[in-house]
C-alpha cells in the first residue's frame, strides 16, 4: 500500500456573477476575468482574480501544507502562485462535512472534499454549485469512470472535480490471524474467532457493507445494490448488524481510534481506509489487508464548490491545482487514496515504484468498476422497482439503533 510515515494528526447565475464581481472589483482596476458566462448556461468562461483567502473543509490529509512532514506540501505552492491563503477545516465524516457546510462553525465554507454517500444530499439540497469543467484543464485525463459518475454529475451538470479513489479494505493483525483472510465472514458471523476484536466504521453507510456481505450469502433477497434497499433488505442488513455488534471490540469514525486499537492490540480485524494500514505499516506494526471474495465497498471523493462561497475564483483555482498530475500524486502518496487522473501514474510510479499499480490500481478503471462506491441511498431504486427503496434517513434512524443495543 502507500509508503509513508505515520500522520496524526450560489446558484449557477449568483456564481457566475460572484466570478464576476471578484475579478472587476480589484483596487487595482485590473479585469482580467470579463464579464462573460457561456452559452445561456449561468456558468462562468474564465477565472477571475483571487479573492485572496479560501475556506475548506476536508479529510484529514488531503490539504497538506508541509506542517507534518516537511516532504508533503501542496498547499504553499498553491497560496504563493495564487495568493489564497487556505484554512481548513478538518471533517471525520461526511455527516459532519454536510452538517458544516449547511450551517458552517461561525465561518462559511467555500468548497468541501465529499464523498458520495455526502455529494448527492449536497447537490439535492442545493448546497454545492455546478462547475465549469472546461475551465479545468485536464479534464479528459480523469479515468472514464470518474469523469461523470452518479455521486457528482446530475442530469449532465458537474458539480465538482474528482480527487481521489478507494475501497475500504479488511484490515487484519498478521501476528494474530494467521492464515489470509478470502472472506468478510471473520468480521460478520457469529462463530468469528476474534469476539470482542473486531471493528468497523460508525456511520449509517456502513448498512451497505453489511448489505454486500448479505448479498453474496443470501441470494434469495436479491440484492442488487447494496445502497438500493427495500424494507425487507434493510431489516435483514440491520439484522446482520446487531450480530456483528456482539463481535466488536469498538466502532471507529476518526481514523486514529482505529490505529491506536491495532497498535494496541485491542483490535485485530476489521474494515479500514488504506490510510490506516500504511500508517501501522510505517510503524512496523504486523498489518496486512484484503479485498475479499465478497468485494467491496469504497468512496470517491469530489472537491466541491458551495452554492455560497465568498471566494469562487480561489475555489477554481483550487480544484484546478488539485487537478494536476503532481499534487495527485503527492497527495495519494500521503494518504493512501489512489488518482483520478491517469497522467498522475507516472509520478506516483516514481514515488512508489511498482506498488503503484499493484495496490493502487492507479488508472485502472476495471479495478475501480469493482468497488461498490459509497452513494447516497434515496427512495427511487434505480430499477422496476420504482420508489420502493430506503432512504439515508431510515438508514440513519436504523444505525442509531444498531448503535444503542
Amino acid at each position: 500500500m502507500r509508503g509513508m510515515r505515520r500522520r496524526m494528526a450560489i446558484g449557477a447565475g449568483a456564481l457566475a456573477l460572484a466570478l464576476v464581481a471578484a475579478a472587476c472589483g480589484g483596487g487595482d482596476g485590473e479585469t482580467d476575468a470579463p464579464a462573460e458566462t457561456g452559452s445561456g448556461s449561468g456558468l462562468p468562461t474564465k477565472i477571475g482574480k483571487g479573492e485572496g483567502e479560501l475556506n475548506l473543509i476536508a479529510w484529514s490529509g488531503y490539504v497538506e501544507d508541509g506542517s507534518n512532514d516537511k516532504a508533503f506540501d501542496w498547499v504553499t505552492p498553491f497560496e504563493k502562485e495564487t495568493g489564497c491563503k487556505v484554512n481548513v477545516k478538518y471533517g471525520d465524516t461526511s455527516d459532519e462535512m454536510v452538517t458544516l457546510m449547511r450551517q458552517g462553525d461561525g465561518a462559511v465554507y467555500d468548497g468541501v472534499s465529499a464523498s458520495g454517500d455526502a455529494s448527492n444530499r449536497l447537490i439535492a439540497a442545493g448546497d454545492v454549485a455546478e462547475v465549469n469543467i472546461d475551465l479545468i484543464d485536464g479534464y479528459d485525463d480523469v479515468m472514464k469512470s470518474l469523469q461523470s459518475p452518479g455521486h457528482n454529475t446530475v442530469d449532465g451538470k458537474h458539480y465538482g472535480v474528482p480527487y481521489l479513489w478507494g475501497p475500504n479494505v479488511l484490515m487484519y493483525n498478521t501476528d494474530v490471524v494467521k492464515e489470509k483472510p478470502t472472506s468478510w465472514d471473520i468480521t460478520w458471523e457469529e462463530d468469528s474467532p476474534y469476539v470482542g476484536k473486531v471493528t468497523a466504521y460508525d456511520s449509517p453507510i456502513f448498512i451497505a457493507d453489511a448489505a454486500l456481505y448479505l448479498k453474496a450469502h443470501d441470494p434469495d433477497l436479491e440484492i442488487t445494490d447494496p445502497y438500493e434497499l427495500t424494507e425487507e433488505q434493510l431489516d435483514a442488513s440491520v439484522e446482520l448488524l446487531d450480530q456483528q455488534s456482539e463481535l466488536i471490540g469498538k466502532y471507529w469514525a476518526l481514523y486514529t481510534d482505529e490505529i491506536d486499537g491495532f497498535a494496541s492490540g485491542d483490535l485485530v480485524v476489521g474494515t479500514a481506509w488504506p490510510y490506516q494500514v500504511s500508517s501501522l505499516k510505517a510503524e512496523k506494526e504486523p498489518v496486512d489487508a484484503v479485498i475479499p471474495e465478497e468485494g467491496a465497498t469504497g468512496w470517491a471523493d469530489t472537491w466541491m464548490m458551495s452554492a455560497n462561497t465568498e471566494h469562487p475564483n480561489c475555489m477554481y483555482m483550487w480544484m484546478q491545482h488539485t487537478m494536476t498530475p503532481e499534487v495527485q500524486a503527492e497527495a495519494a502518496t500521503w494518504f493512501g487514496g489512489t488518482p483520478s487522473l491517469t497522467t498522475a501514474c507516472g509520478p506516483l510510479k516514481k514515488s512508489l515504484g511498482r506498488s503503484a499499480t499493484i495496490d493502487y490500481h492507479c488508472g485502472q478503471d476495471s479495478f475501480l468498476d469493482q468497488i461498490n462506491l459509497w452513494k447516497t441511498p434515496i427512495p427511487d431504486c434505480g430499477d422496476e422497482r420504482g420508489m420502493e427503496c430506503t432512504d439515508y434517513s431510515e438508514w440513519t434512524q436504523r444505525w442509531t439503533e444498531v448503535r444503542a443495543s
